[in-house]
Formats: C-alpha cells, structure tokens, sequence
C-alpha cells in the first residue's frame, strides 16, 4: 500500500517520500532519482509495483531541492544528496525494517555510491547509469566549454533548462565535485552492488561504469546495448528494470539460505 510520508534531513528540512508498504518489514529498497527528476519517475514507480507484488517495500524521495521537499534547487549538491540518502536510511531503519537495499539513478547514482561508502545499514547498491566523474559528465564531455564554466564560476551560477522550465544551479554545485569521487571510495564498498549502463549514452559516458566495476570490490556490470541515458528504445526499459528486479530477488534469496 502506498503512502506519503516525510523524514528530516541534518538541516531539519523535510523530505518528502512515498513508501511503499507491504506487511513484510525485512526488505526496504530505497530509490534515488536523477537531477532534476522526482521519486514519482515511471520507472521507480514500475518498479516499486514489481516489488510489491513479492511483499518487499520501497520508499522513493524527493531529493531536497526537488519535487515536494524542502529546498531551493540552485543550491543543490551531491553532498546533499548523500545526507538526504543517509537519513532516508536511517528513517527505514527506525520504522523497523531490518535489510535496506539502495538503488541510485544517474546523479542519485553517484550520491548512492558515496553514501554507501558512509553506512554499514545497506544490504545492497543498485546504481542505474550512474556518474562516477561529474568533472568528466559536465566539462570534459562538452557539456559546457571551458568559457561557460568561466563564466558560470564568475556569475556564481547558471541557467539550467529541464524539459522547457528554467532553473537556475549555483557553481557551488561544481565546486562540491571533489568532495565526492566514486573511484577513490568504491575500494570500502563491499556490499553486493549491481550497475546497469546503456552503451550509447551520452549524458554518462558508459566507459565510467567499466571503470568503476573494476574498482568495486563485489559488483557486476549489465550492459543494454544500444540503449541511451533514459532507454528509450524497444524494451530497453524492461531489461533495465527487470535487471533490477532480479538483482533483488537474488539478494534476498541469498540472505535466507
């Protein structure tokens, strides 16, 4: 049965979820939108129903700054998002769920590798697309020439465009970046963890997945091939989601045997 609920980030600011609820309170999976995006993503939502329907629960969240939580979005980073994921944990921990499972997509991708790097509660790490070199993604990619990120260091910020809304993101956003580096923690993550990765994607290069399999300890990289960053060809969404899916029953299976 889904239910609004709301937990408090270290700032004392609301969080805003959706939980999932099955009457079974051994599994939890927490889910972690991309940047710009919401915990009511079709594809967290899909996937919450797949679960549902073995009695495992999830809790997606609006990160803060997005969706209905508290926050303004031009001050979002991934350090933020790392506190919101730790208190999310913490928050289905106190509601007596005894394994947590952690599924981070793109940006809450890399916010999901970090945050696991910080916690013992974790059981699991699914990460969908995820950055692990944001330097990578945002200035050696071409998203930005080295001229706007001149200019956006000397403004403070920059005008971001999310399927037509513009939102304006603070270059503290850029500054954060080595404060969180996937490659260097993945080492102290020893939970099994799942990445799946399109190899066309050109919003996360595929190459940084490749990578980061190779530096984590416990994990397995499923390519789709030919799918791009949202998976938008034929049943490229399916594969994702059901790569997941079965991920977690595994996890399960394996904790009870």
């Amino acid at each position: 049965m889904e239910k609004p609920v709301n937990f408090k980030n270290s700032k004392g600011d609301n969080l805003v979820g959706v939980l999932d609820e099955t009457n079974n309170k051994d599994w939890v999976l927490i889910m972690c939108h991309g940047f710009t995006s919401s915990k009511n993503t079709t594809n967290f939502v899909k996937l919450a129903d797949m679960l549902n329907e073995k009695e495992i629960s999830s809790l997606r969240f609006d990160f803060w700054g997005h969706g209905e939580s508290d926050g303004n979005f031009s001050d979002i980073t991934i350090s933020e998002a790392v506190d919101d994921i730790l208190n999310a944990i913490k928050f289905v921990k106190e509601l007596g769920y005894e394994n947590v499972g952690l599924l981070g997509s793109s940006f809450g991708g890399i916010s999901s590798i970090m945050a696991s790097s910080k916690t013992d509660d974790l059981s699991f790490l699914c990460l969908k697309s995820p950055v692990s070199n944001y330097w990578e993604v945002v200035e050696e990619g071409g998203k930005h020439t080295p001229e706007e990120m001149i200019d956006w260091k000397a403004k403070g910020f920059r005008e971001y465009d999310s399927d037509g809304k513009i939102l304006k993101l603070k270059y503290s956003f850029v500054e954060d970046f080595d404060n969180n580096k996937p490659y260097e923690v993945a080492k102290n993550i020893k939970i099994p963890t799942l990445i799946v990765h399109g190899d066309v994607d050109t919003d996360v290069p595929y190459p940084q997945s490749q990578r980061l399999v190779s530096e984590l300890p416990n994990a397995k990289l499923i390519t789709v091939h030919g799918a791009d960053h949202r998976y938008t060809g034929e049943g490229q969404a399916d594969e994702m989601l059901n790569s997941f899916y079965n991920f977690v029953l595994k996890q399960i299976e394996n904790k009870n045997t």
